[in-house]
């Protein structure tokens, strides 16, 4: 296995690239399809929320913590609050949370 590191990371590198490269060189007019136009515009968001909520009780040291600081995120968001105070007000909850118990 070590002998062949440099092929793992060539054949990674080599996907990469045509994942990246492959949609630029075949899709050259702009996409007129409502439903990819859809699919596109909500991958990274999707994505960001695969990668983000189970970090959300897992990096805390109670896991209730992450998901009252969840709950707070949820609510305040839907209220209208931005992106920094949502983030501070779940960093003060997991923070008092954390000191109680």
């Amino acid at each position: 296995m070590k002998n062949n590191i440099y092929i793992y990371i060539s054949v990674a590198a080599i996907v990469s690239l045509i994942i990246r490269a492959l949609p630029l060189t075949l899709i050259r007019n702009q996409i007129r399809n409502k439903f990819i136009r859809s699919f596109l515009y909500y991958v990274p968001y999707v994505t960001l929320a695969v990668m983000t909520f189970p970090a959300i009780t897992e990096a805390t040291q109670n896991a209730w913590a992450g998901y009252a600081a969840l709950a707070v995120g949820i609510i305040l968001s839907l209220l209208g609050a931005g992106l920094l105070p949502v983030a501070a007000a779940c960093c003060v909850v997991v923070f008092v949370i954390e000191l109680i118990f």
